[in-house]
């Protein structure tokens, strides 16, 4: 009998014992987001600065905008939308730190394109230098939401380095924060006050369709002159037009650089290249231009059609660039197209639009150009 009274007398301590245990069992903290410990030193990008963004001394609607407010009703709508994207924008800063962590927010939830990786669309893309001082890759974000905090890369050797983050190509940005661990050494770097690279141009120089920021064209010529670049690139709106003409004119470049022809037609060019490079040269006399036919379709050798379209346009740039030349315009250079994307039909995407083979090869064919247009 006494035993049959004490079973229920064990099992309700038990059940009292087990409840007052799971009650007393602290809560775990739920983990942040990428592996990112709760203590995590976050620094605010736009406190310090970033590269590649013109106009740095003028209002802006929105931080991270290519353009300053004012061009918004001169530039055409088109333009002024592109020109919310962050593209040639780049963020550099020392750490010793072991880990990297990113923390930003897109303006577009449309993270990729059917031909462009969002890698490219909307990553980050890291770079640092090396013991010699050369730039190299590290990693680049892979985002899945228009709000993204992860991890860059962790592991990392020991040391003291220099990084540079570029930033979307095709989206903008919000808000950016780079994190590193509590108590690892962290400066911003400010934009250097070498006079930048401007390069003007069609959706290829905005970037399509590099597999990642760090991969377009102007963005390794910049890592090449270690010098900053600014990326006017306006997908389908690179047209050599006055308005973007006269906001060119009031940065003091090393170079502009005007690759517009895949947004033109033969008529177009011997319409607008002769005043465009007038207006910039009347408000800089001494800066080089670097006029850049454009770059034949990788299919043009079986699409006959193409092919002329591609002839006249050279044509057109080659008359208006010896115009310019008769009528004594100094420091004009030029790039011919035929071989910017190579002679085997692989550097392009879809046959218009750069891969990265293709953008690798046109950064080789600048280079020189704009090494002995800037002595």
């Amino acid at each position: 009998m006494k035993s049959t009274l004490l079973l229920p007398l064990a099992l309700a301590l038990v059940l009292a014992t087990t409840a007052l245990a799971q009650q007393a069992a602290p809560k775990p903290t739920p983990p942040r987001p990428g592996g990112i410990p709760a203590d995590a030193a976050w620094h605010d990008v736009t406190t310090w600065g970033v590269e590649g963004r013109g106009w740095a001394d003028q209002e802006r609607k929105k931080w991270f905008d290519r353009l300053p407010a004012k061009a918004e009703g001169k530039v055409t709508a088109a333009v002024w939308g592109l020109s919310r994207d962050s593209a040639g924008m780049m963020v550099r800063f020392k750490t010793d730190a072991k880990a990297i962590y990113t923390r930003y927010t897109l303006t577009k939830t449309n993270l990729a394109m059917p031909h462009m990786p969002a890698t490219g669309v909307s990553g980050l893309d890291l770079y640092a230098r090396d013991t010699d001082g050369k730039w190299k890759w590290v990693q680049v974000t892979r985002p899945g939401s228009a709000k993204v905090e992860t991890t860059l890369i962790s592991d990392l050797a020991p040391g003291l380095r220099e990084y540079a983050a570029y930033l979307p190509l095709y989206n903008g940005i919000e808000s950016l924060a780079i994190g590193v661990p509590a108590g690892a050494q962290f400066e911003g770097l400010a934009p250097r006050a070498e006079k930048p690279i401007i390069f003007y141009g069609t959706s290829i120089t905005h970037g399509a369709c590099a597999s990642r920021p760090g991969m377009v064209h102007t963005a390794i010529l910049g890592r090449r002159f270690d010098r900053p670049v600014i990326n006017v690139g306006f997908s389908g709106n690179g047209r050599m037009d006055a308005a973007v003409g006269d906001l060119l004119a009031e940065i003091d470049a090393a170079a502009y650089v005007i690759d517009c022809l895949p947004n033109m037609g033969p008529a177009d060019v011997t319409a607008k290249c002769v005043p465009l490079v007038k207006q910039l040269r009347a408000a800089r006399p001494n800066t080089p231009i670097v006029l850049v036919e454009d770059r034949r379709f990788t299919n043009d050798w079986i699409t006959p059609g193409k092919k002329k379209f591609h002839d006249d346009n050279h044509a057109a740039l080659r008359a208006a660039y010896d115009q310019l030349q008769k009528e004594g315009i100094t420091k004009l250079s030029y790039i011919p197209g035929d071989h910017l994307y190579g002679d085997d039909t692989e550097g392009a995407t879809d046959a218009s639009h750069a891969n990265d083979l293709g953008f690798m090869r046109q950064a080789d064919v600048f280079e020189p150009v704009l090494r002995a247009a800037m002595k």
